[in-house]
């Protein structure tokens, strides 16, 4: 079955000039394949701008919008994919530990 990955939105902080501006916005992605379910979090910084022609105040802001934000900010938004892939791979196919094991000359 197909990954599906979700991204949630955790937090955002804003400084007041301008007013309500975002700097920062952390947030969760997971995937689950319908058995497994793995997440990675992520964490975007922003730079205000006084004259941001596109500016929306913090109040008017989506949900949409946000994620429009994240999936355009984060250009390795692949390698979040790939990383929760890559542990629901290990959660179905456990990756093998090595143990320590007496020295062969050392037992009786």
């Amino acid at each position: 079955m197909a990954t599906t990955y979700t991204t949630t939105i955790n937090q955002m902080f804003t400084v007041p000039n301008p007013t309500g501006y975002v700097v920062n916005v952390i947030f969760t992605v997971s995937g689950t394949d319908g058995t497994h379910t793995a997440e990675i979090g992520g964490n975007i910084q922003f730079t205000p701008e006084q004259n941001e022609p596109n500016y929306i105040p913090y109040n008017e802001l989506t949900q949409a919008e946000v994620l429009g934000w994240i999936n355009s900010a984060t250009d390795n938004q692949a390698n979040y994919y790939a990383n929760i892939d890559g542990q629901i791979n290990s959660i179905v196919n456990p990756p093998v530990t090595p143990s320590a094991q007496p020295l062969p000359w050392s037992q009786s």
